[in-house]
């Protein structure tokens, strides 16, 4: 008899939504053998989320993960969603000085460009320029990220993930007042 290999296997259903599903449920062992899942207390929770990338996950109450995108590479490969920069949030216009809180009115605009972009899920990044420490910057960045973040989720959207970069990504030298203001933004990233 015949051994079955895991590329015999991908080889009888290649090119199917069960080639997908297959593959997705051995990946998803092997992620919940690593410790990364899911679980409250010791009951898993069935639930759909999007990664950081823009793979979409499913993890079923027996603790067993897949990928819903049907879509795969030739090599097994799940493709997964594209994000682009939909928005960028000039901290300057929605914050205060040294401060998370956003802007009333700004607030009002940031819920409506959520409501009407109706991508799948969100990626929020939060940056700085250098004037102060590095530690305090990525601490700034993330608490306006998670600003941002708590609006649009009050309008439904979907946060893939959060992230604060401080000042270590920047978009114009730190060397001008004008470059250091393009500096302090909050981006968009939209999943479609």
């Amino acid at each position: 008899m015949a051994k079955l290999t895991s590329e015999t296997l991908h080889g009888l259903v290649k090119g199917s939504a069960v080639a997908a599903l297959s593959l997705g449920l051995a990946a998803g062992a092997a992620f919940a053998q690593s410790g990364d899942r899911i679980v409250s207390g010791e009951r898993y929770i069935p639930t759909i989320w999007v990664d950081p990338d823009g793979c979409e996950h499913w993890v079923m109450d027996d603790g067993v993960e897949g990928y819903m995108s049907p879509h795969v590479s030739r090599q097994g490969i799940p493709v997964c969603r594209e994000a682009n920069l939909c928005g960028v949030v000039n901290t300057d216009q929605h914050f205060a000085t040294d401060s998370a809180r956003i802007h009333a009115s700004a607030r009002d605009r940031l819920a409506q460009f959520f409501r009407d972009t109706q991508a799948i899920s969100y990626t929020i990044v939060g940056h700085t320029d250098s004037r102060a420490s590095d530690e305090y910057n990525m601490d700034l960045s993330l608490r306006r990220a998670n600003s941002v973040a708590a609006v649009a989720a009050s309008t439904g959207a979907q946060i893939a993930d959060v992230r604060g970069y401080g000042e270590r990504m920047p978009k114009a030298s730190n060397n001008t007042a004008g470059g250091m203001a393009q500096n302090r933004r909050v981006e968009i990233l939209c999943w479609r």
